[in-house]
């Protein structure tokens, strides 16, 4: 099979190269510059080569990075400028990685498209991987259904720390099994601070409030924060520790309060990704990455939006995140939580 490679430098892109040659497919890797970071790509392309050099296989490198700065880069900045907690990486694998990487990949002649992701392809569906502590399903909640069945996820069956091993017993691969993760978000380093810094300005010091609209504290500018933080700001008096409850962007206030205020019971989301042609069901939901799922019951309203109600509460629903439906391992849809 013609398969063209997703490498991104990482072992887990280079495993798949492996795994996808040994196994005798005719394959091809692609790198994709997303975002402008000399020195990152540089790094990473050396690696690139290297994996291609060992596996005998050509690669190429594919400049996406105007559509990615107009997709994901530029609303991940308006996101926080609107209080809210942005999740680029899933809208990432919807537009560029699994999305126009797809188009590509197909105009191109190749019959699959494969990368990295901890996932697995079960009867038209994306379902979690074998490893469930890497398990990255959640982030592909919104990928287009037309788009699936073109995927390959040769790491479904996998668990990291075999993968690790397996790849330190190669000596040409040794470097990937010992190099760190990748990072999380891709174009920050070190703190998503330090990019809206270069766009807008964050330091503006405000008031806190409580539910009642009391003034209990202060904080340094609403951007620094997002819904169930409880550090980096102040309480005047607190013998108890305080979370941020909500943020009022217009008003540079936040409401915080104890823990138990946390505790939503219902949210709307907006653009959805459903999967099953359905208009009220109910399913489990997943409010961020690491969370556990919820049981709900899910109803669609109009402008492709629907209202979420949990059947039991759960802490910290942020505006912006991804809230990813599944019939047990399978993933049904998703949309973005408002």
């Amino acid at each position: 099979m013609k398969i063209l490679v997703a490498l991104s430098g990482g072992i887990d892109s280079a495993a798949v190269a492996y795994k996808l040659k040994n196994e005798g497919h005719d394959i091809e890797g692609v790198y994709m510059k997303l975002h402008d970071s000399p020195e990152f790509h540089a790094k990473n392309i050396q690696k690139v080569k290297k994996i291609s050099r060992h596996l005998d296989i050509k690669y190429r490198i594919l400049d996406l990075s105007d559509k990615f700065e107009q997709t994901v880069y530029l609303p991940f900045i308006e996101s926080y400028k609107k209080g809210e907690t942005p999740n680029p990486c899933a809208l990432c694998n919807r537009v560029i990685k699994l999305g126009e990487l797809v188009d590509y990949a197909k105009k191109e002649g190749f019959e699959k498209l494969a990368t990295g992701h901890y996932a697995s392809i079960c009867n038209g569906f994306i379902c979690e991987a074998k490893d469930k502590v890497k398990d990255q399903s959640y982030f592909l909640a919104a990928v287009k259904k037309e788009n699936i069945d073109f995927l390959l996820f040769p790491l479904e069956d996998t668990l990291k720390n075999e993968l690790k091993n397996k790849m330190l017993s190669d000596i040409a691969l040794s470097e990937f099994a010992s190099s760190k993760e990748s990072y999380e978000i891709c174009f920050v380093e070190n703190s998503y601070v330090n990019i809206l810094k270069k766009h807008t300005k964050i330091n503006m010091p405000g008031s806190i409030v409580d539910k009642n609209g009391n003034a209990i504290g202060k904080h340094k500018g609403y951007m620094h924060y997002t819904v169930g933080q409880r550090r980096g700001f102040e309480i005047f008096g607190a013998h108890t520790p305080h979370y941020i409850v909500s943020i009022d962007p217009q008003k540079n206030i936040l409401v915080a309060g104890e823990k138990q205020e946390l505790l939503e019971q219902s949210f709307t989301i907006k653009d959805i990704n459903l999967l099953v042609d359905k208009k009220e069901f109910e399913t489990s939901v997943k409010i961020r990455y690491k969370s556990p799922k919820i049981k709900c019951k899910v109803k669609l309203i109009a402008d492709n939006k629907a209202t979420v109600e949990l059947y039991e509460p759960v802490s910290a629903v942020a505006k912006g995140q991804l809230a990813a439906f599944y019939d047990k391992e399978k993933l049904i849809g998703g949309g973005w939580i408002t």
